[in-house]
């Protein structure tokens, strides 16, 4: 370790007549896996250009591995067409070059303008998933908002997996968390793929050299259990894989319950110190018969019973959901049964037990073995529309548009859109276009023209990941080890780039309002940079700051979180039957298919279900645009089954027409027996805003399918964009 350590941010050059190359380090921020790299930089003319790419094969956790978006980054960062100076759309929508003072400027004055007028709530944010992986942009745009008083902050958080924090909020959670990865006994993955998304929830396979992680857990005898309708890369390593129709994991989720139940499976000293409403649960999910289950699911009876069995058995190992199922119907619900498996099989870390994850950003050396109460799962500010609230800290995107289009008090008027790509990613395509258009001032901050930065008043080019210093913020809570992760800059910017907080600086210090950190406001006379910005946002982490630079690329295993006993007055139970999951189980059972909630389903009219898929070689919008990944795709194909595409008189290459009850698209088919009878597997965010793309180049836009109006789940507005009903038919035009 301690070579890794001495090695770590070391350069190693050699010099060819006028140029020099060196060798630096730092990890990849693509994808929220954060896999660490060496970089060759090129330092000519005093110009530093990346020329390669690799993984750091001594290091103690990734073993050199990298994925394939990952070894691009000297494309992206060199990319002829990436934006180095702010854009201005000017009266005849053509764009012009100003410089970054002339754009926060005229920027932070519309914002003054919108705040007078119609109070700081006016005035919105969105951190999409390319933000993220800057660890310190959320904390920026947090601070930001609390400076102008707007609760008016979106994150992409709140697109896909809301029922995460939902669920974990009205079920309650255990302090010390699930039980770890590394010593589990068993592992039930339901509609997430990491092996692809390179990310799973707690208690998973994550993304950390996921391959070999996975054959060794399977060599030393963990049992696979995959939930998915189509044979995904983890499906194909499963030792029991359900196949599950579309939007149906609620309910085979409740009859795993069932027969956990029935058959005494579950941990009953666990259960009567920590787990209440068991009798509750009993009766709710009595319908949930293996044999309904199976004729709803279209998955055998006897394998419904065996994952049961299976999971139940553990003795260690967690449920855990991902994308799929968390954008289909009964969101929520779904979340809420997967956790309660963990916690009535009690898959939670004891008393004596270390947490895989160092949390080294987070505070806190300790956890307790005990439930964290639980809680008002919609705790946040209320929205005007739907009767909902936001979530802790933050609004829902799905009811963002809504909230731009509906007039009155509190109409957001201004989005500053921070990595993400509104126009292909947010549910219900037309009405996102519709909403954006009317906003008296968007500001997208991207390094390149997407379609959502073609509909900005400003576009703000941000420094890229090599260029600024950073932590893997996600994955600190995520590592399968107490790994410590930082990265200096290592290339120097070119042109006139800011990274996203000295956006949000920018305009603060020229409105005359702070951005309040942890470790107190940020400084806005421009002194500040990433390695002050870095000590304020994680000035309460349980590893100061100056301990993670020292100690970048170690596993420190003697500092490892402890779990402690719980508080002997400790009350908190996990609530697994509250009134509305159990009404909500009801309408499940009575219910033909999810589809249902959504107006205008017929399912004769709409018998495919079409699904949400990852790519590995592009994180949702991200990517495309790059040679070497455009060179594995230009499009989101439209996988089918052969013998579905050969019934529509269809071959791989046709363009097929989609249709849902609110939209259409065209995609190009691609027959595969990995996908289920009935079912269409799609990767969402690509396309654009208008509807004759080229879909062989740009892809399809399957947001366009979505719609906010109906089927949106109750408790955190998530439309349902995964599971939709659509009709398909060979395109002849």
């Amino acid at each position: 370790m301690s070579d890794t350590v001495t090695r770590t941010g070391a350069s190693t050059g050699a010099s060819t007549g006028g140029t020099t190359v060196e060798t630096r380090q730092t990890f990849c921020r693509f994808c929220h896996a954060a896999c660490p790299l060496e970089v060759d930089v090129e330092i000519s003319g005093g110009r530093e250009r990346a020329v390669a790419v690799r993984g750091v094969l001594d290091d103690p956790l990734f073993e050199g591995y990298t994925c394939i978006k990952g070894r691009q980054l000297p494309d992206q960062h060199h990319a002829p067409d990436r934006l180095r100076r702010p854009l201005r759309r000017d009266a005849d929508g053509s764009f012009a070059e100003v410089s970054s003072a002339e754009a926060l400027d005229d920027i932070a004055a519309r914002i003054r303008r919108i705040i007078d007028e119609h109070g700081p709530r006016a005035v919105a944010s969105y951190t999409g998933t390319g933000a993220f992986q800057n660890g310190i942009s959320m904390p920026a745009a947090v601070a930001f908002h609390r400076g102008i008083d707007s609760p008016s902050f979106y994150t992409s958080i709140t697109i896909d997996q809301p029922a995460h924090l939902t669920a974990r909020l009205r079920l309650g959670s255990w302090e010390a968390g699930w039980q770890n990865f590394r010593d589990a006994d068993v592992l039930l993955a339901i509609g997430y793929n990491p092996l692809v998304s390179s990310y799973a929830p707690a208690g998973g396979l994550q993304g950390t050299n996921p391959f070999v992680t996975l054959r060794r857990a399977k060599a030393r005898g963990m049992q696979l259990i995959v939930i998915d309708p189509r044979r995904s890369e983890l499906a194909s390593n499963a030792d029991l894989w359900l196949q599950v129709k579309p939007g149906e994991d609620p309910t085979l989720l409740a009859g795993l319950v069932r027969v956990i139940l029935d058959e005494d499976l579950h941990d009953r000293e666990f259960c009567d110190r920590w787990v209440g409403q068991l009798d509750e649960l009993r009766a709710a999910v009595a319908p949930f018969t293996p044999a309904y289950v199976a004729e709803r699911c279209e998955v055998p009876a006897g394998d419904v019973v065996r994952a049961a069995r299976m999971f139940a058995a553990g003795p260690r190992g967690t449920a855990g959901t991902g994308t799929g199922p968390n954008m289909a119907a009964h969101s929520t619900l779904m979340e809420h049964l997967t956790l309660t498996l963990n916690a009535i099989c009690g898959r939670v870390n004891r008393e004596g037990d270390t947490l895989e994850s160092g949390n080294f950003l987070v505070p806190g050396d300790t956890r307790r073995a005990q439930v964290v109460p639980p809680s008002d799962p919609a705790p946040g500010t209320p929205h005007r529309v739907k009767g909902l609230r936001g979530m802790p800290g933050e609004m829902l995107t799905n009811v963002l548009a809504e909230e731009i289009l509906l007039p009155g008090d509190g109409q957001v008027r201004c989005l500053v859109v921070c990595g993400g790509n509104p126009v292909v990613a947010f549910p219900d395509q037309v009405k996102t276009i519709a909403a954006l258009r009317d906003l008296e001032l968007l500001v997208v901050i991207d390094h390149r023209m997407t379609a959502s930065a073609e509909l900005a008043h400003y576009v703000l080019p941000p420094r890229l990941e090599l260029e600024r210093a950073d932590v893997a913020a996600v994955m600190d809570r995520r590592y399968a080890a107490p790994y410590v992760s930082y990265t200096p800059a290592v290339l120097a910017p070119e042109g006139d780039c800011m990274s996203e907080w000295e956006v949000f600086a920018g305009i603060a210090a020229r409105l005359g309002t702070s951005m309040p950190l942890p470790g107190g406001d940020l400084p806005l006379d421009g002194s500040a940079d990433d390695e002050l910005m870095l000590d304020l946002a994680f000035a309460t982490g349980r590893m100061p700051m100056a301990e993670m630079r020292e100690h970048r690329g170690q596993i420190l295993h003697d500092r490892e979180v402890r779990v402690v006993a719980p508080d002997p007055a400790a009350t908190g139970r996990f609530a697994v039957a509250p009134p509305d999951v159990v009404a909500e189980l009801a309408e499940v059972s009575a219910e033909q298919t999810g589809a249902e909630v959504l107006d205008g389903f017929d399912d004769g009219a709409y018998p495919f279900r079409l699904v949400s898929r990852r790519l590995k070689h592009v994180l949702n919008s991200l990517g495309r645009e790059l040679p070497g990944l455009a060179r594995v795709g230009t499009t989101n194909a439209a996988y089918l089954h052969p013998d579905d595409l050969a019934g529509l008189g269809a071959v791989d290459g046709d363009l097929l027409e989609i249709t849902s009850p609110t939209g259409s698209v065209l995609a190009v088919a691609e027959g595969s027996d990995t996908v289920k009878r009935g079912v269409i597997s799609m990767a969402h965010s690509w396309g654009g805003a208008v509807t004759d793309e080229d879909v062989r180049t740009e892809g399809s836009p399957t947001n366009r399918l979505c719609t906010v109006d109906s089927g949106w789940d109750r408790l955190n507005g998530m439309a349902i964009q995964s599971a939709i009903p659509v009709s398909v038919l060979k395109h002849t035009a």
